[in-house]
């Protein structure tokens, strides 16, 4: 039986992790809980679309299905931060878990037995997204309570984000080929795993909002705290419009010109060769440590457009797997100096809504920008579509540079206090 977590007043930094700089016991337990989660996160859009295209549905459906999983991450995502910050991030990612372990359970006896009715998968989905939600605010919170070193325990899981992605979808799409149904077994025993090693975690005191504020105070104070670090949303405002322009019209893009010129295969190697850049990225973060990490992580995602203008001039697919390495390793270095910049510079106290209106931020322009992508490639043909998007990341790495707010960030000192930020 561990003792929980307890709430305090709120301080720029209630306690530092003691033991060693990122493998201590209480990581370990919170590296198995992420690695569990990310695995079945992984999986569950390959094996929902393998489940449905196998039994007769139709790409609308699917279309839908994806539609009802992502549409309340984005809606309740802020809702998630505030929650986090009034009952711990501990308690809510448990309970996340727990949600997410039912839903898989009862995703797996619809796929068993089939699908007769939709309302009912698009209604299980529909919770997957609202637990994830509720999770998302505090996996970034709960770093700096279980690492003294949080750039070099960020780069550890973002290794671990990119082997997991690299397993999920190959090992949803093997198991989904014999049932659907099973690869839903699975991935609950990974949540069940989650949801106990969180429970083992032991924490010191968290800090938290005063006591008797309302759910809309809480958030109020959030957007406030936001709007205070210029940094940040300036950051956010940035990579709006790159999301726009650039990486979300790239996802469909790429698969397009790609799978119809050399195959499935290549395809599949491709974005191997991008998951194995993502690994490479995050070792050097865990290595490389910059006075002015959001200086540094501009600098590499200079490195981004390199595949944009590889596919854009259509070079040999060999040469367009080492655009996809360095382009991995590039922006998977970028996600760690600003994760570690956002979780060491803002206080604890506020730390779960800032990262949920950051999230918000980051992901609410995706959708808009792969959705786009297609009009755009029939409109202006996909090679001026492909160089546009290259050149607005690197657009993207000078606005950040150009910033003094943001290319004068300093980096915190492990273990050091919360710098104000502002």
């Amino acid at each position: 039986m561990t003792a929980p977590e307890l709430h305090t007043a709120p301080t720029a930094r209630v306690s530092t992790p003691v033991g060693p700089a990122i493998w201590s016991g209480n990581f370990r337990l919170y590296f198995t809980a992420r690695s569990a989660g990310l695995l079945s996160d992984a999986m569950l859009p390959v094996a929902v679309t393998t489940g449905l295209l196998t039994t007769g549905h139709t790409a609308s459906t699917v279309g839908y299905a994806m539609a009802f999983l992502l549409a309340p991450f984005a809606g309740l995502v802020l809702v998630g931060g505030v929650l986090a910050d009034r009952f711990t991030a501990r308690r809510l990612m448990i309970f996340a878990d727990l949600l997410n372990l039912t839903t898989r359970v009862l995703l797996a006896v619809l796929f068993f037995r089939g699908i007769d009715q939709l309302w009912q998968l698009y209604l299980l989905l529909a919770l997957a997204g609202t637990a994830a939600a509720m999770f998302q605010p505090g996996a970034a919170s709960t770093v700096p309570l279980v690492a003294r070193d949080v750039q070099g325990a960020n780069g550890v899981l973002r290794i671990s984000e990119a082997l997991t992605t690299l397993a999920g979808p190959p090992l949803a799409g093997l198991l989904a080929a014999a049932s659907t149904g099973w690869v839903m077994v699975i991935a609950g025993t990974m949540y069940a795993v989650s949801a106990t090693a969180l429970l083992a975690l032991r924490l010191g005191p968290v800090p938290a909002p005063p006591p008797g504020d309302s759910l809309w105070r809480n958030l109020v104070e959030g957007w406030h705290e936001f709007r205070a670090r210029s940094w940040m949303w300036g950051v956010i405002l940035i990579w709006m419009i790159f999301t726009v322009l650039s990486w979300g019209p790239l996802t469909p893009l790429f698969g397009s010109l790609v799978v119809p010129e050399h195959g499935g295969t290549v395809f599949g190697v491709l974005n191997g060769m991008f998951g194995a850049g993502t690994v490479v990225g995050g070792l050097i973060a865990i290595r490389l440590k910059p006075a002015r990490p959001l200086a540094a992580g501009a600098i590499a995602v200079l490195a981004f457009p390199v595949q944009q203008f590889a596919l854009a001039f259509d070079l040999p697919w060999p040469v367009l797997g080492a655009a996809q390495l360095i382009s991995g390793i590039g922006i998977s270095f970028w996600g760690v100096m600003w994760a570690t910049s956002v979780q060491t510079q803002v206080p604890g106290e506020v730390l779960n809504r800032i990262h949920a209106y950051e999230v918000a931020g980051s992901v609410c322009m995706f959708p808009l920008g792969s959705a786009l992508a297609g009009p755009a490639m029939e409109a202006f043909g996909a090679q001026r579509v492909l160089v546009l998007g290259g050149v607005v990341t690197v657009l993207t790495a000078a606005a950040l540079l150009l910033s003094p707010p943001i290319r004068g960030l300093r980096r915190v000192p492990d273990g050091g206090p919360v710098a104000g930020g502002h």
